[in-house]
């Protein structure tokens, strides 16, 4: 699920409370600027999951219905807030997922600085906007995993220095095993993508 970011320091933090309060609030200024093309805007992503280690920057999720659409009327606003477009227009496919590259497509904007974000738009019911919402809920659900899968991250985050390109390689497989296990709890306990917009 992760994007190599050129130019973001390469560290784990440890959790931070205010997180997810930034996080709501950056998610509110996102729905006024981006308007009805955005049909959900969602804190995703490590700082989303309380008690969660990660990297100080914000992973926001932006569904639409139409990327080419959304991509061209969302550069001009998203600049202004200080995003630049990125030429990441796919997601990883999990391992033995079986999906075709083209259903995991999306547009990815990013903003460094004092607060960096990244923004990833992914299409309205597509397997990528339903796993990144699933990885959180999950975890959301599973506070004794968090705390394994932050050690694993600051050990990562270690051994790889600044090389983000291989943080995100290592990193992927994890994911992907963590996303058999969060299928099958949402399987178990009929968790599906939330109808309502939450942060």
């Amino acid at each position: 699920m992760g994007v190599p970011d050129e130019g973001v320091l390469m560290f784990v933090s440890a959790p931070d409370a205010g997180w997810r309060e930034r996080g709501a609030a950056l998610v509110e200024r996102l729905r006024v600027v981006l308007g009805p093309l955005a049909v959900r805007v969602e804190h995703i992503g490590s700082t989303a999951v309380p008690g969660m280690a990660a990297k100080p920057v914000f992973d926001v999720q932006v569904s639409v219905v139409d990327l080419q659409v959304a991509a061209a009327a969302f550069d001009g606003p998203l600049a202004g807030l200080g995003f630049v477009r990125r030429p990441y227009e796919r997601d990883h496919v999990p391992a033995g997922c079986g999906d075709a590259p083209e259903l995991w497509v999306k547009r990815y904007w990013s903003r460094q600085g004092s607060e960096p974000v990244n923004l990833h738009c992914r299409l309205v019911g597509s397997p990528n906007e339903r796993l990144a919402l699933l990885f959180r809920d999950w975890f959301r659900a599973h506070p004794g995993a968090v705390a394994a899968y932050a050690a694993f991250k600051v050990a990562l985050a270690a051994a790889v220095s600044e090389d983000l390109g291989l943080y995100t390689d290592v990193k992927d497989p994890v994911v992907d095993l963590v996303a058999v296990v969060a299928e099958q709890w949402a399987a178990e306990s009929g968790w599906s993508v939330p109808a309502a917009v939450s942060a």
